[in-house]
């Protein structure tokens, strides 16, 4: 198992729940580059440097700075950082449960698992069950690592407790700072049209189905030229608008495709049902002309003897 990333308890009334997070996402599948000299491909270095004197500055020599408005500071030190700081507790204390439809999910930002700790086994499950039950989350506020306070959500993913380190309201953008169009002028046979297509292409959620096209693409050019392949760029095609007069037809094709597409999947599903049956089916008969011959071996072998 992989090491913990913290370690504390989860408090909610009474009842508190020794636990530690893990993280619930892979960074190490991101392609990562190294920024080189064009000329030589060293690696490029970074300096701290003075945009007054041009000139690399020590690190005792650096103070942090609020810009509160265009090149106008207010200069923080440690000691101004250490009135701010929040204590560290070491537990995620529940304040209240939340209906889990009623969170808009533009809140949720980062999972982590929690793991209970020897000892707390139990109370993990009776949580993680009266969660389940009851269709909530959690919600509350830890201190990790540095001094930053996190909103945090605990919820269910089948057996685990799942943290989701949550953005605070006043981080999310307001849909009323954009202009969306209205449905005003969606006309009644679009609009059962496009319910139509909608149910077409209706399918389980199956994430393996979707993959990063753009990583894929990168890795294959990385190993050709590791190989040392030449590489041939198409350009993409622009995709075009689809205008107001057109879409109706567009509609009534799409739709025709997506009732083309699931026929086809239907068919193979069924072609391969068929065939797993005729496989069941003719497992019992081999084994039962196995077991003819065999019982028509016994008895030739008899009147062998008895001859």
């Amino acid at each position: 198992m992989p090491r913990s990333i913290w370690k504390g308890a989860i408090t909610f009334g009474l009842v508190n729940i020794p636990v530690e997070l893990h993280t619930a996402v892979r960074s190490e599948s991101r392609i990562s580059f190294r920024q080189l000299h064009k000329k030589d491909n060293a690696p490029i270095k970074y300096d701290r440097v003075c945009s007054k004197e041009e000139k690399s500055v020590p690190w005792d020599e650096i103070v942090k700075g609020y810009e509160y408005s265009k090149g106008k500071f207010v200069i923080l030190d440690e000691e101004d950082f250490r009135a701010a700081s929040i204590e560290s507790t070491k537990t995620i204390d529940i304040q209240d449960f939340v209906k889990a439809d009623e969170i808009d999910t533009r809140y949720f930002e980062s999972p982590y698992y929690l793991l209970p700790q020897k000892g707390g086994e139990k109370a993990y499950a009776l949580l993680r069950e009266a969660i389940r039950k009851t269709g909530m989350i959690g919600l509350g506020n830890v201190t990790m690592r540095s001094n930053n306070m996190h909103f945090v959500g605990i919820r269910v993913v089948e057996d685990a407790l799942v943290l989701e380190i949550m953005r605070y309201a006043d981080e999310l953008v307001d849909t009323s700072s954009f202009e969306f169009p209205s449905a005003e002028n969606v006309r009644p046979a679009e609009l059962n049209m496009a319910e139509q297509l909608v149910n077409t292409l209706a399918a389980e959620f199956q994430p393996e189905n979707y993959s990063d096209a753009y990583k894929e693409n990168l890795m294959r050019i990385i190993n050709a030229k590791m190989a040392g392949e030449k590489i041939e760029v198409e350009e993409p095609a622009e995709p075009e608008a689809t205008n107001v007069i057109d879409l109706m037809a567009r509609l009534q094709e799409s739709l025709a495709q997506g009732k083309k597409k699931k026929g086809k999947a239907a068919a193979r599903d069924e072609d391969e049902a068929e065939s797993d049956e005729e496989a069941a089916a003719t497992k019992p008969a081999a084994k039962k002309k196995a077991a003819k011959s065999a019982s028509a071996g016994k008895k030739e072998g008899k009147k062998r003897k008895t001859a």
